[in-house]
């Protein structure tokens, strides 16, 4: 959806950078390989940056993935500022976005923890429909999407020496991370209803 919305509002594709997981996957490595995403890691958000590309990263991880369902729209801890770094090195600006509809699409009532180790996943979903109905449990329930971009955040004001300083990095990590948890707690009071919008 994310990729969508960028599509239609800046007309550009979106290159996401995602976890080793994705791309080991059988049916979900090759849609996201032919996609044009690629391999969260420095070098490739470095290049792509620098080649003016939009990238997308999601800083809480598996952390948001697996949160259950209580604990929807709250923000987990974002990584060690990766994603900073790399905007700070190549002066390219964050842009917040905050998605609202996509945590009610497969709630996580539970988590399979030994199934997930066995597995070598991150965790493993119980919901409402999965594993109960099968492969028809892994259609997403039908919520209403809202997705907003904030403002850019500038980084050319940052020299190369700041986008290795922790501090730095914690700083603007906290500023984004808090940017977006606004956002997503206005777009909250303005939806009615998780399916009708």
């Amino acid at each position: 959806m994310t990729s969508v919305a960028v599509h239609d509002r800046a007309h550009r594709p979106l290159r996401m950078l995602a976890a080793d997981l994705a791309f080991d996957m059988p049916v979900v490595g090759t849609v996201a390989r032919k996609a044009g995403h690629t391999l969260a890691c420095h070098p490739d958000a470095e290049r792509l940056l620098a080649e003016d590309q939009v990238v997308a990263v999601f800083p809480e991880g598996y952390k948001g993935l697996g949160k259950p369902f209580k604990e929807r729209y709250k923000l987990q801890r974002f990584g060690r500022g990766g994603f900073v770094s790399a905007a700070l090195k190549t002066h390219s600006p964050i842009i917040p976005c905050s998605i609202v509809g996509s945590e009610e699409i497969y709630p996580n009532i539970a988590d399979f923890s030994s199934l997930a180790r066995l597995l070598g996943l991150p965790y493993f979903p119980i919901t409402p429909l999965f594993p109960a109905l099968g492969p028809l449990g892994a259609v997403p329930l039908p919520s209403k999407w809202y997705i907003e971009f904030g403002k850019p955040i500038t980084t050319d004001v940052y020299d190369d020496v700041e986008a290795d300083d922790p501090m730095v990095l914690f700083e603007v990590t906290d500023h984004v991370r808090e940017v977006i948890q606004q956002t997503l707690y206005k777009l909250l009071t303005r939806r009615r209803n998780v399916f009708l919008g």
